[in-house]
């Protein structure tokens, strides 16, 4: 008789861990998936974040070109000004290898610039100034780029001002 009460104690005892043992493993299960959510949140916040900045590195530097871009229209006006007699002159020579290293550092910031006459107007690069009336051009070429416009990484960063044949 002895025997079976130790039996059955043995019993119950163990039937107790087998229940504390499967609760554990639920736990156990609820904590790891709850972990790996975690986890899985942390590596997509990470690589939005890695995105965000990105996109800020590359077009962080749009404010300051747009600021730079004005100058650059200055000196085309001025090397179209430019009096035949001052071709060959060396100050006139150093503003326009200046004027070529202004558009170097631009391009390697990821500026292109939108290619405007005698291309079809396309609203998204163009903003029409003017509509005039040529006979040797179809309706709709551009036919004078009043100022340039440019590219930045694909993304319009100033449309071209042009003319545009009726």
């Amino acid at each position: 008789m002895k025997q079976t009460k130790s039996k059955e104690k043995n019993k119950e005892r163990n039937e107790g861990i087998k229940k504390q043992l499967t609760e554990c493993q639920k736990l156990n299960e609820e904590y790891l998936d709850g972990w790996k959510r975690a986890r899985a949140d942390f590596f997509n916040y990470k690589k939005e974040e890695t995105e965000r900045i990105s996109k800020l590195i590359k077009y962080g530097n749009e404010e300051f070109i747009l600021k730079l871009l004005p100058v650059l229209d200055n000196l085309d006006i001025a090397e179209k000004e430019l009096p035949e007699e001052l071709k060959n002159n060396q100050w006139a020579e150093g503003v326009l290898k200046t004027k070529n290293q202004i558009i170097n550092f631009l391009k390697n910031q990821g500026i292109e610039e939108i290619k405007s006459l005698k291309e079809r107007f396309n609203p998204n690069f163009h903003e029409a100034v003017d509509v005039v009336e040529k006979d040797n051009y179809e309706s709709g070429i551009i036919i004078e780029e009043i100022k340039k416009g440019y590219l930045f990484h694909g993304k319009v960063l100033r449309p071209a001002k042009v003319k545009v044949s009726k």
